[in-house]
């Protein structure tokens, strides 16, 4: 089972371009997401198809999760399927999803792939990607038409676009969107990814992941490597504030233990639900920093 919410950073990196492979393996980056759909012309996608599978294996040995989005099915989808299956991706990411049926055809297809290259079935997972007004209202149908759908992911330029709305860095056109697309993922129980920021500064993208973490997210796509690092340590509890949780929590049972239903604690209460997100909190640190224990293991 992939722990989707310590999967920070999904970097997206054109398929068929093997300088910017090498950029994204060294990146750090938690998911490396060669992309056969816009990062990738028509023309380029048959060369795409033959260099993805090594990077999917350079993926592992670098402790990335390896990912993919291939074309809709209806389009080029069914052929990079094929050809990227045999890297044994743990993900495949779905462009364009506007409707739960195009979920459960590509289930099938990743089905029929998995028997048919012997291995279990239901290993690789689905990462839904919506991308215009027609998708966002059906988030929470899409997240559940398949078991293997572990997270989706909320698009920032196609979305602007289908709404007709302006770009800017603050990002205040996509905040409505954002907001519902987050609700709509914890509804479903998967994993919400926030749009990526596509402006060049590294302090723009900090700043934009501290505001999508105080909405609740975990995770981000991104395009440039260089906003890695900073994306990553935005998304992580630090000592800081493990060590605040790790204070509520004991106070906060302590005065349980006394009989008493809350506790002021520096300024302000804590009750039960600011009790269980601490745990929360903590139990997350502890698996990333397994996760990051993992990865560098020889």
């Amino acid at each position: 089972m992939i722990a989707a919410d310590t999967l920070r950073t999904w970097l997206f990196v054109a398929g068929a371009d093997a300088a910017a492979h090498a950029a994204a393996l060294a990146s750090g980056a938690d998911v490396v997401v060669p992309d056969l759909e816009d990062f990738t012309p028509p023309e380029r996608r048959e060369q795409a198809r033959l260099m993805i599978p090594a990077l999917l294996e350079q993926c592992r040995q670098t402790g990335a999760r390896a990912a993919v989005r291939i074309n809709p099915l209806a389009g080029d989808g069914s052929a990079d399927l094929a050809a990227v299956m045999t890297g044994r991706p743990d993900l495949v990411l779905l462009p364009k999803t506007i409707d739960p049926h195009q979920v459960a055809a590509l289930d099938r297809a990743i089905g029929a792939e998995e028997a048919r290259l012997g291995w279990t079935l239901g290993s690789t997972a689905i990462v839904p990607n919506i991308e215009t007004a027609a998708g966002l209202v059906r988030t929470l149908e899409i997240a559940r038409a398949s078991p293997r759908v572990v997270a989706c992911l909320v698009a920032a330029e196609d979305m602007a676009a289908d709404l007709g709305a302006e770009r800017h860095p603050d990002a205040a056109e996509l905040a409505h969107v954002r907001q519902r697309f987050l609700v709509e993922c914890r509804a479903a129980g998967v994993e919400a990814i926030d749009c990526p920021y596509t402006f060049a500064d590294v302090e723009g993208a900090r700043r934009d992941t501290l505001y999508a973490r105080r909405l609740g997210y975990r995770a981000k796509s991104l395009v440039r490597p260089e906003h890695v690092a900073a994306i990553n340590v935005a998304l992580t509890p630090d000592a800081e504030e493990v060590a605040r949780a790790q204070r509520l929590i004991a106070a906060f049972e302590a005065a349980r233990a006394r009989g008493e239903d809350r506790v002021l604690l520096e300024g302000a209460w804590v009750e039960v639900p600011t009790y269980l997100n601490a745990q929360r909190l903590l139990a997350r640190a502890e698996r990333l920093s397994a996760r990051r224990l993992r990865s560098v293991t020889p």
